[in-house]
C-alpha cells in the first residue's frame, strides 16, 4: 500500500526524479540501458541508504523509541546525505507522507517521531508507519524504500525520455533480484544505535542532485529534484 499511496500523497515520488532530471540535460542517460545502468547505481547508493534506515525505523518504531531516539536517528540519517538537495528531498517527501500517514496510520511512534522533528527523512517515516502500526517488518520497510528510490526514477524517464512505459518499468523489473539483496542487507543491519548503522553512498549523484537544484534556480525544471 505504501509503493502505491507514494505517486498520490502530496511531494510523492512523482514529483522527483533522483537526479535523472539532470542526468538526461547532460546526455548521461538516453536509452533504455543506459537507464538500467542509472537505477543500478541509484539503488546501490541512495537506494541502499533509504533501505538501511527504513529496516531500522521500522524495528526501532516497534520497540517504542522516543523523541530523543529520533533526534539521533535523524542526525545519523542527515550525516550520511552530504548533499543538502538529496536532503530537502527526502524531506519534502517525508513530510507529505507523515501528514497522510498521520490520517490512514496513526500510531504513537509516529506522533513521537513528529515531536522530535517536522519533517523526517522519507525513509524514516516509510518505517515508522510499518513499525508502528505492526503491519510490517525491516525487511518489508526495506523493500519499500529501495523499490520507490527506483520506481520515481523510472517513471521519470517516461516523461524526460518519451520512453516506452513498459520498457522503464522493464528496467526495474530486472532490478528485482538486486533489490531482494539490498532489502536482505539493510534487514541485517537493524539495531539498537543508529550511530552503528552503514553509510552506502553513491557521490555521482550527490553531484547530479546539487547541479539540478542550482539549474533548478535558474530555469524552469519538471521535476523538484
Amino acid at each position: 500500500m505504501l509503493a502505491l499511496a507514494d505517486a498520490r500523497f502530496p511531494g510523492g515520488g512523482h514529483v522527483h526524479s533522483g537526479g535523472l532530471e539532470e542526468a538526461t540535460h547532460r546526455g548521461v542517460v538516453t536509452r533504455p540501458e543506459e537507464l538500467r545502468e542509472f537505477l543500478f547505481g541509484r539503488l546501490h547508493g541512495t537506494g541502499e541508504l533509504a533501505a538501511v534506515f527504513a529496516a531500522a525505523a521500522t524495528h526501532s518504531a516497534a520497540g517504542g523509541a522516543g523523541r530523543q531516539y529520533w533526534l539521533r536517528f535523524d542526525a545519523e540519517l542527515d550525516a550520511r546525505t552530504p548533499s543538502p538537495a538529496q536532503r530537502d528531498a527526502s524531506r519534502a517527501q517525508g513530510r507529505g507522507t507523515a501528514r497522510a500517514g498521520r490520517v490512514a496510520w496513526p500510531s504513537s511512534a509516529l506522533d513521537e517521531l513528529l515531536a522530535a522533528t517536522a519533517r523526517p527523512h522519507h525513509a524514516t517515516v516509510l518505517g515508522v508507519l510499518l513499525g508502528g502500526s505492526g503491519n510490517g517488518t525491516p525487511r518489508d520497510a526495506a523493500a519499500v524504500a529501495a523499490y520507490l528510490a527506483l520506481s520515481g526514477s523510472a517513471s521519470a524517464a517516461v516523461r524526460l525520455l518519451g520512453l516506452d512505459p513498459f520498457a522503464a518499468n522493464a528496467a526495474v523489473t530486472e532490478l528485482g533480484p538486486e533489490l531482494d539483496r539490498v532489502a536482505e542487507r539493510a534487514a541485517d543491519t537493524v539495531g539498537d544505535d543508529p550511530a552503528d548503522l552503514p553509510a552506502p553512498s553513491a557521490p555521482a549523484l550527490d553531484l547530479l542532485a546539487e547541479a539540478h537544484q542550482r539549474h533548478h534556480r535558474e530555469e524552469v525544471r519538471l521535476f523538484a529534484s
